[in-house]
């Protein structure tokens, strides 16, 4: 089971990766071609030219981690629906989560009272208090 802090910052490569690079190699490529620093502690998403296969870069503390999933039968999801035309996009954790177990984004959506985000607004109502919406 793989955990995944919606906090972490993920970027996903556009085009795929030779997967006989390791930590090294891919590190290489996260620092030349997406211009990003390997060691940030961000979480780096590559995937082999069929989509059959993913591998996912992090450092964390005192290394680098990296995670393979190899699927039996079908493909991961493309991310085409995203108008950027740099080597990498960033996706949230929830995104990456759907892709991991195949679940296609453009087919799902979120329940409204779901929503990402949430605010709450303070009303004083007649006797003073205030009395918290949400």
């Amino acid at each position: 089971m793989l955990s995944i802090p919606e906090s972490l910052r993920i970027f996903v490569a556009r085009r795929p990766a030779d997967f006989r690079k390791q930590f090294d190699g891919l590190a290489g490529i996260v620092r030349a071609e997406f211009d990003h620093d390997p060691f940030g502690g961000h979480l780096f998403v590559f995937f082999n030219k069929r989509r059959d296969k993913i591998k996912l870069l992090v450092f964390q503390h005192t290394g680098f981690w990296l995670h393979y999933k190899r699927l039996e039968r079908g493909t991961f999801e493309c991310l085409t629906d995203v108008d950027d035309d740099s080597d990498c996009i960033e996706v949230d954790a929830r995104r990456l989560r759907l892709l991991l177990e195949g679940i296609d984004w453009k087919e799902s959506k979120f329940r409204r009272h779901f929503a990402s985000s949430l605010r709450i607004d303070t009303r004083r109502n007649h006797g003073g208090q205030q009395q918290q919406t949400g």
